[in-house]
């Protein structure tokens, strides 16, 4: 996935500010739920990342959701090298650790 310094800065500030990096104990997933309101954005990440997949809308508690995915081969051959070429330790620490954290946990 080559994508210009924008459409890269776009998914890291996306992913600073809403990502989830975990996983279902099997496979480890990258996440991001946002209102729906959100919807274009969503579309975006879609066409940025081909192959991600966004879930929804969802109504749930009284909350309109959209989640964005991306694991399985797209998140360990294209995903996690383009996070790790960027400096994310140097930006925000905090998601660095849980980004950190997912890749120790799931061997990536």
């Amino acid at each position: 996935m080559a994508l210009e310094a924008f459409d890269q800065g776009l998914v890291l500030g996306v992913l600073i500010g809403e990502g989830h990096f975990g996983g279902d104990g099997r496979q480890p997933q990258v996440t991001v739920r946002m209102h729906t309101r959100h919807e274009a954005l969503f579309h975006t990440l879609v066409d940025l990342v081909p192959g991600s997949k966004l879930y929804g809308p969802y109504q749930h508690g009284g909350r309109s959701y959209f989640q964005w995915m991306v694991r399985g081969a797209l998140l360990r051959e294209t995903l996690v090298p383009m996070l790790d070429a960027l400096p994310l330790e140097r930006i925000d620490a905090h998601v660095y650790e849980r980004y950190s954290d997912m890749k120790a946990r799931y061997r990536l």
